[in-house]
């Protein structure tokens, strides 16, 4: 749907809520910036918010991390990673989205950015870039690093917040979520998500959905 992509690429030029929305999402105890002191140590990552529209749906690409690994075992996430010397972040993004799922960088239209964040237990800086498809895209996963893949309704993001007790590497928490078909949507995930949800909401509930005018709040 053309109409929406440039809608949506539209809105992501413009001033984004960052903190704002992250906070919806933001586990407890948990900070967005960098102490002065872990400057010198954050480590710059990309990961790839990948849209596309079905059934009257704006639907995003997330993926589950396999129990096997050793950070964020279990995990829904997006595709991404750490950005490697003389990388950009939309390089990363569409490097990590194809070595992790197989999208070719060539069926992917790049349509903007959200607000970057850090993630205080992993040390990581996430920059997150949008990029839309055509269809919903055929895959093939490397399993080594994705399990499966989950299309999410964005329009879900806004029915009410669960949360849910967690037993983290830094303890037991109680944290918000979103769950979605059997699995749990957390951290920096979710925030990533609350952020683009709060700029694109307008915009979806336009398009008729089910059994719907409206999203349900």
């Amino acid at each position: 749907m053309m109409i929406l992509q440039e809608k949506i690429k539209h809105i992501l030029q413009t001033d984004l809520p960052g903190a704002g929305s992250h906070r919806k999402m933001l586990p407890p105890g948990r900070v967005l910036t960098a102490a002065p002191s872990h400057k010198n140590r954050v480590k710059k990552s990309s990961v790839l918010l990948l849209l596309f529209h079905e059934k009257n749906e704006l639907m995003a690409c997330l993926i589950k991390r396999p129990k096997h690994m050793k950070h964020h075992a279990g995990q829904i996430a997006l595709p991404g990673g750490r950005m490697e010397d003389g990388e950009t972040a939309e390089e990363t993004a569409l490097r990590e989205t194809f070595e992790e799922i197989g999208v070719d960088r060539t069926k992917i239209t790049i349509i903007g950015q959200l607000s970057k964040f850090y993630v205080e237990v992993s040390r990581f800086e996430i920059q997150p870039i949008v990029g839309w498809l055509d269809q919903r895209p055929t895959v093939k996963l490397c399993c080594d690093e994705v399990e499966k893949v989950l299309y999410f309704p964005v329009r879900k993001f806004g029915l009410p917040h669960d949360t849910i007790e967690l037993h983290t590497i830094t303890g037991k928490l109680e944290v918000p979520c979103v769950k979605y078909d059997g699995e749990i949507i957390w951290g920096a995930t979710a925030m990533i998500l609350s952020e683009f949800y709060d700029v694109v909401k307008d915009s979806i509930e336009t398009i008729p959905s089910p059994g719907h005018s409206r999203i349900q709040k």
